[in-house]
This record gives C-alpha cells, structure tokens and sequence, in this order.
C-alpha cells in the first residue's frame, strides 16, 4: 500500500524537505553527530494545519536527501513543544552522558497549557539523547530558565571559548518588546543574564528564532565578525514573514551592532532597504543554522512559507517545505562585511546537463529555450550584460505555448531601477489567499556591467542567487504541470546574455 496514496503531491519538493504528511514549519534543533545531520522542526503530528507542537525529526548524511524519523519530542497536556536548539555536549557538562559517550542535548521552549501549572508561560527546558537522536527523555529538572514571560522562547544555544571564559551561551527572544536575550551556563541547567540587544532595525512584528555566530571575513581566521540573526513576523521586507541579520562583536557577555541603522544613516527615504535581510522574498522564515557542522561551515535552512498564508497553501494532507541548506559566509564589499549565501547545490553531483546557450544579443519580447531546458526540477545559471534601460532576465515555469495572460514567473533586472524582481503574479495558483500574489524587489549592483543568477526551481518553489549570493530571493509558486517552459526575457532596448546553462 502506498503510504502517500491519499495525499495531494502535486506540488510535493524533489530536493527541499517536507514531512511525508502533517504540518510543518520552524526548523529547530539542528545538529550535525556522528557523520549525520539532524534536522529537528515544528510538527503537528495530527494535522495539516498548526497545533500540537512537537519537534518532527529527519536525517541526512548529505544535506541533499532526508529520512523521515519518528517525532522527536511529542507535547503533551502540559504542554507544546516549541522552537529550539540542540547541541553535542562533548565534555558531558550536563551530565546526560552515559558510558563516556557524550549526550545529545536538546534546548526547546515550553509552552505550557491552561490546566498545567505555570499556565501561559514559555520558559526554555531539556530533553536529552544518549542513542545519538533516536530517543528522547525530558530532563526532571524542567525548566531550567522561567522568566515568568508568556513570549519568552527559541533557545538558540553554543559553546562559548573566548576571553570572557568558556561557557554555554543561550540567545532567545523576548518576542513582543523585540529583544535577545543572552544568558550563560556552566551546565545546560542553571543559567545566569548576561545581556540585552534590540529593539533595533526591523520591528513591526514579534521576534523570533534567534541564531548568534561567528565567522571570518575574507575567510581571514585573524578578522571576525559575529552575526546576530533575528526572525520577525510579520513585518519582513516583502511583506509577513523575514529574516535580519545584524554584524557586530560579541565579548562573551554584549552583542555590539556595527549594522543598526539610525534615522541620519537610512538613504532614499527607506529604512527598510538598508537593514540587513537573509532573504528579498515572501517565503524564508524562521532560518537558523546546525551547530558542530564539519569544517567550520555555517550552514543555515529555513522554513519555505509566510504567516500571512501558510495555512491556505493549496496541499492536503501535508504542508510546507525547507529550504535548500545554504552555506553563509562574511566576504567584504564596498569596505564592510556583508553576508553571502550559497546553497548546497543538488545539482552538483548528479544533475544531466540539459542545455547550453552562447553569448547572444536580446531582441525585445521573449526568446523561448527549446524543450529540452524545460521542466519543473532545474537549476539555471545565467550572466546577463543588460542594457542601458529596459528590462532582462527569465521566464520560469510558464505554460505550454504561452501567450500574454498565461502561467509564468517572472525574475527580471530593471536597468532604470538596479532592482532585480521575482514577480508571481500569474505563476499559477495564486488565488487561496489575498496576499500570496506578489512581487519581489532587492537592488542588485551591477559587477563589471554583468547580472550574475543562480536559480533552482523545485515543483513549488523559486530560489535566486544572485551575484554569487549577495542577494537571494524564496518564494512559492504554485503552477500546473503543464508549465515547465524557459525564456529569456528583455523589454526595452533589450541586453545580452553572456552565457546560460539548464540543468536538470
């Protein structure tokens, strides 16, 4: 018997995450052991709406290829299992571990029931693993950190070596006054303040899934900035849900932003534009990165949704997806850090080259690729040298014989404007919610007169990468099967596309 049989798959990823059925969202937990990844996330296991949190858990070796696993931490009458963060205590600090084998521990928030007895609270609690993920005990001492807070939540936990000492740090919100919150411990148990950073930059929505790192810039071990990433919704720069970053110092005990922006600093009149966003688009939210990942990577997933619809987007049985895991580095531009993004390619090693296209000049309109570099599952590279004034770039999952009011999606850069633009509009089904049809803006700087794209599509999903990952755009679509044409796009006085290469 197929086990999905009664599920509606049409719109079910090849290469992003999605639990087999039942609803999913916040990716939490993230943890790399023992040659495997960990990815932990809010799961209803009841449902394909949310309610009765608890942590969904799935594995993969390659970042690529996930196995569905049991749920992890189920809730129960006391209370739902919300965000958090898992760690590898190697030096059995908690003293979870059991026969010299160092424990998995996880960091989650309680939200506790009306009936149970710290009623409308979130205070942060343990669970813990000694059969490296498979099983999960909650800890008897829960919580360990109660601040009498009903919006106090998402752990986000790490190891902390530095002048200051060496200690577990702990980064979580205060949701509705817009605040981190940073505390440290000696032993996952007993946690001691340290710090407050925020409000700052984007507020208009609660704060959420907090993530503090450090990286390198320039890949220079001897210069590093720490990223503070903060979660809000709605309040996003498209609109609902989003994701900012901040880069500063950490001293083991303040966050010191080098990023807020101040009325005197914003330019053009808007202050959205000049924050720092992991991502220009509708869908990437809650994003936070695996600790203890090999080789010092930082890499980052996020859930593939916004608030404004998530429980309207048209699947049954199972919603929602993750995004591809991407890579995040600090690399210099114009003399400050900025962050780029690169995704783990499933391309990479298995993908068929399906097309491969020349420098060539752009006439005005659309030049349809052949059918060989259609489809639904394709990576697109392209480098375009646009024109003076118009518009250039691709048509995605456009409809079979396309004529003017049919299915596309559309990424487009506006030489007039220096934006690069993802619109949905007419991508397919855009009518279960009002404000899922949109179109999404990021200024892109032209590198030597050239437009670099990276675009991975997947059956409900668009992700752009562009200028090697200086800017990205997520967001969903929703087209019918039938619509898996390419074209090359230019209006205006056209442009010239350097080269281009589908692969599937």
């Amino acid at each position: 018997m197929n086990p999905t049989a009664d599920l509606d798959c049409r719109y079910r990823p090849t290469w992003h995450y999605a639990a087999e059925r039942n609803w999913l969202n916040d990716p939490n937990g993230l943890v790399y052991s023992n040659g495997v990844y960990h990815l932990f996330y809010q799961h209803n296991p009841h449902g394909d709406v949310w309610g009765n949190m608890s942590w969904g858990h799935a594995t993969s070796a390659d970042l690529l290829t996930w196995d569905e696993q049991p749920v992890a931490i189920p809730c129960d009458e006391q209370e739902a299992i919300y965000s958090g963060s898992a760690v590898v205590d190697t030096h059995n600090t908690s003293g979870f571990g059991v026969g010299g084998v160092p424990p998995l521990v996880a960091i989650y928030t309680s939200a506790y029931a009306p009936d149970s007895l710290l009623a409308g609270r979130q205070a942060q609690s343990l669970a813990y693993s000694t059969d490296d993920g498979a099983t999960w005990i909650k800890y008897a001492g829960n919580p360990v950190l109660d601040r009498a807070s009903s919006d106090f939540r998402d752990p986000k936990v790490f190891w902390y070596d530095g002048d200051a000492g060496s200690y577990w740090v702990m980064a979580a919100v205060e949701a509705l006054t817009h605040e981190v919150v940073l505390y440290k411990s000696a032993d996952l148990k007993t946690w001691e303040y340290l710090s407050t950073f925020g409000p700052a930059n984007a507020t208009d929505g609660v704060w959420e899934c907090p993530d503090l790192f450090e990286l390198p810039v320039d890949g220079d071990a001897g210069n590093t900035r720490w990223v503070l990433v903060v979660n809000l919704s709605p309040g996003g720069v498209a609109g609902g849900s989003g994701g900012q970053y901040f880069i500063g110092t950490f001293d083991g005990v303040t966050f010191h932003s080098e990023t807020t922006v101040t009325e005197g600093e914003q330019t053009g009149g808007s202050r959205m534009a000049d924050y720092g966003w992991l991502d220009w688009g509708r869908d990437y939210y809650a994003a936070v990165s695996f600790s203890n990942a090999p080789d010092g990577r930082r890499l980052m997933i996020a859930w593939m949704n916004n608030w404004q619809y998530a429980a309207s987007t048209p699947s049954e049985g199972w919603r929602s997806a993750m995004s591809l895991v991407r890579e995040v580095r600090l690399e210099s531009r114009g003399g400050r850090p900025v962050l780029i993004q690169e995704a783990v390619d499933p391309f990479a090693a298995s993908g068929t080259g399906l097309f491969t296209l020349g420098r060539q000049e752009l006439e005005s309109g659309i030049t349809w690729l052949p059918a060989e570099a259609s489809g639904d599952v394709l990576r697109i590279e392209a480098e375009f040298e646009p024109a003076g004034s118009g518009k250039t770039g691709l048509v995605l999952r456009a409809g079979s014989g396309d004529a003017a009011g049919l299915e596309r999606t559309v990424l487009a850069y506006d030489s007039a404007t220096g934006e690069l633009s993802l619109d949905r509009t007419a991508s397919g089904d855009v009518g279960f919610h009002e404000d899922f049809p949109s179109v999404e803006r990021v200024a892109v700087p032209l590198i030597d007169g050239r437009l670099r794209l990276r675009v991975f599509l997947d059956r409900c999903s668009v992700e752009v990468f562009a200028q090697d990952g200086l800017a990205t755009i997520t967001d969903q679509v929703f087209p019918s099967d039938s619509s898996t044409a390419v074209g090359l796009l230019a209006e205006g006085d056209g442009g010239t596309v350097v080269g281009l290469t589908v692969t599937g």
